[in-house]
C-alpha cells in the first residue's frame, strides 16, 4: 500500500509540472500580449502610446523575452512564493486573489456539503423505496435539476425575488457590510446571503449524485450477499447500511477530484449573474486581458487541486473498497 501511495505521489508531481508547461503555453497562444491589449484599450479611448513606451512596458514585465525565458522566470517566482504582479490591476497577484479565494472556498464548500447532505439520504431512500411516490417525486425533481442550467435558475430567482418580494438577490453581503472589517455581524450577514448561491451551485450536482447513488445501490441490493444477509435474519437497516451503501459510495469518493478545483473556480457564469466576488469572474477577466501572472496562477491552482483531489479520491477509494487495497 505504501508503494502504491509513493507511486501515485510521484506521478502527481510529474503531472503538476506538465500542467505548469501547458498553462503557460495556453496563455501565450492568443495573438499579441497584455501590452498589445492595453494599448488597444487606450487607443480606443483616444489616448496614444508610442512605440518606445510599449517596448518599455514589455521590458518591465519581461514580455520581450523568449517564451522559455519567460517560463523559467515565472516558475522561479512561483517556487519562491512570488506569484508576480496582476498587470491589469498593477497589484501583486496574492493581494488580488486573497479575499476572493476565501469567499470562493466558503461558497463552494457550502455547495458541496449541501450536495452530499441531500444526495446521500435521498439516493438511499429512492433505491430502498423503488417506484414509490417519493421515488417518482425525487426523480422528477432530479431531472429538473439536471435540465435547468444553474445560471438560468439564478436569473429566475433574482427576478422572482425582485418582482414579488422587493428584495435584491445577489452578492454575498448587504451594502453596509461590503467594505466593513470582519466581525460577527458581517459573518452572520454572509451566512444569510450564502444559502441561495449554495443551493444554485449545488442543485445540478445533487440531482446527478442522487441518480448515481440510486442506480448503484439498486445494483448492490440485488446481489447474493444481501439476499443471504436477509435470509439470516439481520435487521433491514443493518443489511442496507453495512455493505451495500458502502459499496455504492464509490461515486461520491471519485467526485472529490472534480470538487477540489470547483472549490476555487466555482461557477463563473453563476458568479457573474449573482455578482459574487469569487475567483471565477477574476479568471475570466484575466484571460481576456492575457494577464499572464494572474491567469496562470489561477489556472495552475485549479490544475494542482485537480491532481491533489484525484490523489485524495484514490486514498478514499482504497479505504472503502478492499479490492483496490489488494490491487495496490
Amino acid at each position: 500500500m505504501l508503494a502504491y501511495i509513493i507511486r501515485r505521489f510521484l506521478l502527481a508531481v510529474i503531472t503538476v509540472w506538465a500542467i505548469t508547461v501547458l498553462t503557460f503555453v495556453i496563455i501565450q497562444l492568443p495573438p499579441g500580449d497584455f501590452v498589445s491589449i492595453y494599448i488597444n484599450s487606450l487607443q480606443s479611448s483616444g489616448s496614444q502610446v508610442s512605440f518606445g513606451q510599449a517596448e518599455a512596458m514589455r521590458a518591465q514585465y519581461g514580455l520581450d523575452q523568449p517564451m522559455t525565458i519567460q517560463y523559467a522566470r515565472w516558475m522561479g517566482m512561483m517556487l519562491q512564493g512570488d506569484f508576480g504582479m496582476a498587470l491589469a490591476w498593477n497589484k501583486p497577484v496574492k493581494e488580488i486573489i486573497g479575499d476572493r479565494l476565501v469567499l470562493t472556498m466558503v461558497v463552494s464548500i457550502s455547495a458541496i456539503m449541501l450536495t452530499w447532505m441531500i444526495a446521500l439520504p435521498v439516493g438511499i431512500y429512492s433505491a430502498v423505496r423503488q417506484y414509490s411516490f417519493g421515488d417518482y417525486a425525487f426523480t422528477f425533481i432530479g431531472f429538473l435539476g439536471i435540465a435547468i442550467p444553474n445560471f438560468m435558475l439564478a436569473l429566475i430567482l433574482m427576478y422572482v425575488g425582485y418582482k414579488y418580494f422587493n428584495m435584491s438577490i445577489g452578492g454575498l453581503f448587504s451594502p453596509e457590510f461590503e467594505n466593513a472589517p470582519w466581525s460577527l455581524a458581517k459573518a452572520g450577514d454572509l451566512g444569510k446571503h450564502l444559502i441561495l448561491p449554495a443551493v444554485i451551485l449545488g442543485l445540478a450536482g445533487t440531482a446527478q449524485l442522487i441518480r448515481i447513488m440510486r442506480a448503484n445501490l439498486l445494483d448492490e441490493l440485488r446481489k447474493p450477499y444481501v439476499v443471504t444477509a436477509r435470509a439470516k435474519g439481520l435487521a433491514e437497516t443493518r443489511v442496507i447500511l453495512k455493505y451495500p451503501v458502502r459499496a455504492a459510495l464509490n461515486p461520491f469518493a471519485s467526485t472529490v477530484g472534480y470538487y477540489f478545483p470547483y472549490v476555487v473556480s466555482g461557477s463563473i457564469i453563476v458568479s457573474l449573474v449573482l455578482g459574487l466576488p469569487t475567483v471565477g469572474p477574476l479568471l475570466l477577466t484575466a484571460l481576456v486581458a492575457q494577464d499572464m501572472f494572474l491567469a496562470g496562477t489561477i489556472v495552475l491552482m485549479l490544475g494542482i487541486l485537480t491532481v491533489f483531489g484525484t490523489f485524495v479520491s484514490d486514498l478514499i477509494l482504497m479505504w472503502i473498497e478492499p479490492r483496490m487495497r489488494m490491487e495496490g
